[in-house]
């Protein structure tokens, strides 16, 4: 069976607009569904729609409401709420034009596939995708779905274009409250160094199928390992959380270096043309120099 778009209606620029529809372009993934349940009698527990006073209600007899003070509701039903008059809820018009890097990743939400609507539409949606494309921009613009307007972007991706919902900008925290503690020191040169070795040494190009949901996988193996024990209680052993407390320079270097693996000798590690001499003999240098410095101002003083 053909997937449902979720979204009908036109990509407007200017005056120019192309009949679309919009998929979803990502799933759920595995994921293990839990009930609650009573212990002592193995029945699944059951939440029933009640009101006080009342009792069980049918569903047919509910509505939203918008409470405006205590206890007093403004009632509004589906189609009322359905019918609210956005213009985004069947067209969506490209306002704006930025550059990709411009947006910060955070604000992205959820992506969807966007195809032309029918035959007619192809020309002039391969016309903005591949202007896009040449330009290097992506398209901002709003546009209501189930129940929500949305901000979106839109931007080639293939034969087609990917729209991505975005965040307001108060639904995202700011980030200087959490990172207002962390200091402006400069990295030690020889660790950055180290670290940049480490970095280009283990780069890639990026597949997600390299990585599995283990955690689903451990789930899977604990109710399989319960059902043979006839539901006995299953504690594996936990490790103890361990996190350094401080920071040590000397410790730091040398688990660099171990973590750049037995190919390179540690010695020759982040080493570019035109240095000296590697971070490991710097620091031994270093430490080798310093009973000279009291010898020579105690000759000094005498």
């Amino acid at each position: 069976m053909a997937a449902r778009p979720s979204w009908r209606g036109q990509i407007r620029l200017a005056l120019v607009s192309i009949p679309v529809e919009i998929y979803p372009a990502t799933k759920s993934g595995k994921s293990i569904a839990f009930h609650q349940v009573h212990e002592p009698s193995g029945q699944r527990v059951r939440y029933e729609k009640v009101v006080p006073g009342i009792g069980p209600v049918d569903r047919d007899e509910i509505l939203k409401g918008y409470e405006v003070s205590k206890g007093e509701y403004v009632l509004l039903d589906p189609e009322e709420i359905e019918k609210v008059k956005l213009e985004s809820r069947k067209t969506l018009e490209l306002t704006q034009f930025v550059k990709l890097t411009d947006i910060d990743p955070i604000y992205y939400d959820k992506p969807y596939y966007v195809s032309p609507a029918d035959d007619l539409a192809e020309e002039a949606f391969v016309v903005v995708r591949d202007a896009l494309k040449r330009t290097g921009k992506v398209g901002i613009g709003q546009l209501a779905m189930r129940g929500q307007e949305y901000v979106v972007s839109l931007k080639p991706c293939g034969r087609g274009m990917v729209l991505e919902t975005l965040r307001y900008a108060d639904e995202v925290n700011k980030a200087s409250s959490y990172f207002r503690d962390i200091g402006d020191t400069k990295p030690d040169a020889d660790l950055l160094e180290m670290a940049e070795t480490l970095i280009e040494k283990k780069s890639s190009d990026f597949d997600a199928k390299e990585f599995e949901n283990r955690y689903i996988d451990a789930l899977k193996k604990l109710i399989a390992e319960k059902q043979k024990k006839k539901g006995k209680r299953i504690i594996q052993d936990d490790e103890p959380e361990r996190f350094p407390k401080g920071s040590n320079v000397v410790d730091l270097m040398a688990a660099l270096k171990k973590s750049l693996g037995d190919d390179k000798p540690a010695a020759k590690v982040g080493v570019k043309k035109g240095t000296a001499k590697p971070a490991a003999r710097r620091t031994t240098a270093k430490k080798k120099a310093a009973p000279k410095k009291p010898a020579t101002r105690a000759r000094k003083r005498a």
